[in-house]
């Protein structure tokens, strides 16, 4: 995907200043979803708290739609959620990284989005189009709405932290640094970190695609990920968890969203690429197989991808929006932090998070079980 997906946020803000012309017209509401129950039932990301303070405020006052949110911390647990949700209902919307799109389908959890019902033109090049597309559509069939992107790399204390120079993901990793670490990212930064060493027998990317060499190269990282364990301090699963990892137990170096790092960037923190690349994501909404509100869904997806709420869920997250204009909408200091990290050799080397299948998820939730356990 990267090489559709290399657009940074300042590429994206020269297009839609320069070349994209006047701005999406707002959406023209449903009849049926204004006639129906007129509510969305939305479960996303626990710590965000602009979403339900001002997004969907702003959603229900242009669409006359309330939105029902129930907060998780991340989306193995959202996806262990709609697994329940597919026979206990409840659930119509539901926000996981493109990534995880086909282990969704291949477990029977979602239904297409209609793209008549959508604005697929309002999304930024690179998100739904292109190699994205192969994850984003199944037959020919749109299963994921873009939402917000962005990127997980080193949160550090620039006070405390030892770095190499330039900084690497085997800082992460050092008896010198205390570290907070989400588990499977963690072992994924010390199999590009040896890769990248040249100390893996293959490529890390043949993992992402085929099991037996997955299970091969994630053994190594898995073993010298255990060798340094001693200098973690916490493990991270969502957003709040992160931030304490820094501010209640000490950590002076991390692998975590850039939303973490926009959160400390004022504390003597600062947000750092490596020499390996930043992990990229982009996240997105995905429809429910069983949802009852399937108009409302497509209302709010649709919101999402306008200026003003791409910009609105964007800055929710601490991150970069999805929409054609969502940049010009956005606050200055949010918009300082991305282009300020997103230059043009951070944005060229950023390593986007490949497909995952259900098979690959499961192992490698084994693996970073056995990293935590050791």
């Amino acid at each position: 995907m990267k090489k559709d997906m290399s657009m940074n946020r300042r590429s994206f803000l020269k297009t839609s200043a320069a070349g994209l012309g006047a701005l999406a017209a707002p959406s023209i509401i449903s009849s049926k979803a204004l006639a129906s129950s007129g509510e969305l039932n939305f479960t996303g990301w626990a710590g965000y708290d602009k979403l339900a303070a001002e997004v969907f405020p702003a959603f229900t006052a242009a669409t006359g739609i309330k939105v029902n949110f129930k907060e998780l911390p991340d989306q193995d647990t959202m996806f262990g959620e709609a697994k329940v949700a597919l026979e206990a209902g409840g659930m119509d919307v539901t926000e996981p990284t493109i990534d995880r799109v086909a282990a969704w389908n291949s477990n029977g959890l979602i239904q297409p989005w209609d793209d008549s019902k959508l604005a697929v033109d309002n999304y930024l090049p690179g998100l739904i189009d292109g190699n994205a597309a192969g994850m984003a559509r199944a037959d020919g069939k749109l299963l994921f709405a873009p939402s917000n992107w962005g990127t997980e790399s080193m949160v550090v204390n620039t006070a405390d932290a030892k770095l190499s120079s330039p900084p690497s993901l085997g800082d992460l990793f050092s008896a010198d640094n205390q570290a907070t670490l989400r588990p499977h990212s963690a072992l994924a930064a010390m199999g590009r970190y040896l890769d990248g060493a040249g100390k893996l027998p293959r490529p890390w990317m043949d993992g992402y695609s085929d099991m037996a060499a997955m299970t091969e190269l994630w053994d190594i990282a898995l073993a010298e990920a255990i060798k340094a364990k001693g200098n973690v301090v916490q493990w991270w699963s969502g957003e709040n968890e992160a931030n304490a990892g820094f501010t209640a137990n000490g950590a002076t170096v991390g692998l975590c969203w850039d939303s973490t790092g926009y959160n400390l960037r004022n504390d003597g923190y600062a947000y750092v690429a490596p020499v390996e690349g930043a992990f990229a994501w982009n996240q997105g909404f995905v429809l429910m197989k069983n949802a009852v509100n399937v108009e409302q869904a497509h209302e709010f997806a649709k919101f999402v991808s306008t200026p003003d709420g791409a910009a609105m869920w964007a800055t929710a997250f601490s991150a970069n929006p999805v929409g054609k204009g969502g940049y010009d909408k956005m606050g200055p200091d949010v918009a300082k932090y991305y282009g300020d990290f997103l230059t043009a050799e951070t944005s060229a080397k950023l390593w986007w998070w490949p497909a995952q299948s259900a098979e690959f998820l499961t192992k490698r939730a084994e693996y970073a079980d056995k990293y935590k356990a050791a």
